[in-house]
C-alpha cells in the first residue's frame, strides 16, 4: 500500500476518533442542560438556545459524517445564535455600544451566510473524484 494511502486513513481515523468524542461531550452537555431545567424547574430563552447551539453542532459532525466536509455555514449558524443567546442573557448590563457591535457582527454573519449560500447556486463546486478511490 503506498504511503500516502496509509497516512490518508490515519488521518481519516483520528477524525472519526476527535468526531465521536465531539458527539460524547455535546451530548453530555445537553444532558447537563436539561438536568439543570428539571432541577431549576424553569427553562428560558437561553436554555432553549443553548439546546439549539448542541443540536447544530451535531448536525455538523453529521454532516461531516456524511460527505467528509463541514460546510462553513454550520459554524456561521452556531455564532449567530451564539451571539443572539448572549444578547438576550446579558443586555441588561451592556452599554449600548456593545449592543450595536453585537448586533452588527450578528448581521456581518447572517449576510455572510447569504452570499454564501448564493455562491454555492450560482457557482457550484465541480465534482471531484473521491480520495480513497
Amino acid at each position: 500500500m503506498p504511503k500516502h494511502k496509509t497516512t490518508t486513513k490515519v488521518i481519516h481515523g483520528l477524525e472519526n476518533v476527535v468526531l465521536v468524542l465531539i458527539v460524547i461531550a455535546t451530548i453530555y452537555a445537553i444532558g447537563e442542560e436539561i438536568y439543570l431545567v428539571i432541577v431549576n424547574r424553569t427553562v428560558s430563552v437561553g436554555d432553549l438556545l443553548l439546546l439549539f447551539i448542541y443540536l447544530e453542532v451535531l448536525a455538523m459532525v453529521h454532516s461531516f459524517f456524511e460527505s467528509g466536509k463541514v460546510p462553513v455555514r454550520m459554524p456561521l449558524y452556531i455564532g449567530i445564535v451564539a451571539l443572539a443567546r448572549y444578547l438576550i442573557l446579558d443586555m441588561k448590563n451592556m452599554d449600548d455600544w456593545r449592543i450595536m457591535t453585537i448586533a452588527a457582527a450578528t448581521l456581518i454573519m447572517a449576510i455572510t451566510v447569504f452570499v454564501i449560500r448564493i455562491g454555492h447556486v450560482k457557482y457550484p463546486y465541480p465534482k471531484t473524484p473521491n480520495i480513497e478511490d
